[in-house]
């Protein structure tokens, strides 16, 4: 694992037993004695702990920062409150997707943004060449970033963070832990009620060791992590979605607002809203094994009943909470109702398998009191 960045808290992690791979061009946990299945479970039950310090935490500001970033992005920012959190994508003129990513209004022309750790220097050369010059990008890479994920995780949190408490879904405030100031925000990627904080470097170690102290929290690694988004139908970006995918064939319709399917506005608008009227060539769908019990993995060709190569498997595997296999993947639109059935060939041979929701464990985010 030569030539990766390493997370501040690496030698924390190395305490806490954690193994290590390389991903998004860093050495990141993916799994500690609990092991990736108790990892999850626990995390569903009680409280998970992430360092997702690899994420790319960007500060944009200036005036007309908000009319830039809307050029960007499919969602609707002008009508955002302060403190309010929005998910979106980079588009491309193709209408492909560069990057998803969370967008965190602190002012009218003040913006925090989190991107993914593989696409952040791809992303930053983005903005660069299309942001206007009176808006200015700021790469945030002296803090890290932990989330606190669970439904435990608001009780638990709020004992060290009283503010917690009260803090709703896709909303985020500056506030201060033992006097470090800090940003919390109420989102995740776990389908679960929880928080991710944004914290210098300086005073990571001591958050970690606040968080651990904690009796309800376990650390877990990218492995538990991948399954717990899979099981809820969260996307992975490099896999669920790419530069070949748009909002519309992933289903994410939902995250762009009323007034952007109208006006339009943003790069690839022309191909985005033409697939809104008219419809996607193929969709992302989940996808369920006819024998309920073999995982339909990754680049899984998919057939119907003619033989045709229909689609592919994205994401897949096993979600400990479904207590089976889970998958989403993309086929033909005219495919992608629920209860279709389709061939998926596995190691060689035909399995049956159905088109379902992609949610397969429902999100229990905390969106009102």
């Amino acid at each position: 694992m030569t030539d990766l960045h390493s997370l501040i808290l690496e030698p924390f992690h190395h305490e806490q037993g954690a193994k290590f791979a390389p991903f998004a061009g860093y050495r990141m946990p993916i799994q500690y004695p609990l092991g990736v299945k108790g990892e999850h479970l626990h995390t569903r039950d009680a409280v998970g702990l992430f360092d997702v310090s690899h994420m790319g935490q960007l500060l944009i500001q200036g005036p007309g920062s908000t009319e830039a970033l809307e050029r960007l992005v499919p969602a609707a920012l002008q009508e955002m409150t302060p403190g309010q959190i929005r998910y979106s994508q980079l588009t491309l003129d193709t209408g492909g997707i560069l990057d998803d990513l969370m967008l965190t209004r602190w002012d009218t022309d003040i913006w925090g943004l989190v991107v993914n750790g593989a696409c952040k220097h791809a992303d930053m050369a983005h903005f660069k060449a299309h942001l206007p010059g009176a808006v200015s990008m700021t790469y945030i890479d002296d803090h890290a970033l932990i989330a606190i994920q669970g439904p435990q995780a608001r009780l638990t949190l709020s004992r060290i963070i009283p503010e917690a408490q009260n803090l709703l879904f896709m909303r985020s405030l500056k506030t201060t832990w033992k006097g470090r100031d800090i940003t919390l925000s109420c989102c995740g990627y776990t389908g679960e009620d929880g928080y991710e904080v944004s914290i210098a470097n300086d005073h990571a170690r001591d958050f970690a060791d606040a968080l651990t102290d904690l009796n309800e929290t376990t650390w877990v690694g990218l492995g538990a992590r991948n399954s717990l988004r899979l099981e809820t139908g969260l996307c992975l970006y490099g896999n669920d979605l790419t530069q070949d995918t748009t909002p519309i064939e992933a289903d994410l319709l939902w995250s762009i607002q009323k007034r952007r399917r109208t006006e339009g506005g943003f790069l690839g608008a022309e191909t985005i809203l033409k697939q809104i009227s008219d419809g996607a060539p193929r969709k992302r769908v989940g996808l369920t094994p006819a024998d309920g019990r073999t995982p339909l993995r990754d680049h899984t060709t998919l057939k119907n009943a003619a033989g045709d190569v229909v689609g592919e498997i994205t994401s897949g595997g096993f979600g400990p909470t479904h207590n089976g296999p889970v998958s989403m993947g993309y086929v033909t639109q005219k495919l992608s109702t629920l209860g279709t059935e389709l061939i998926a060939e596995v190691r060689g041979k035909a399995l049956a398998c159905t088109v379902c929701d992609p949610i397969f464990v429902q999100q229990r985010y905390r969106r009102a009191l």
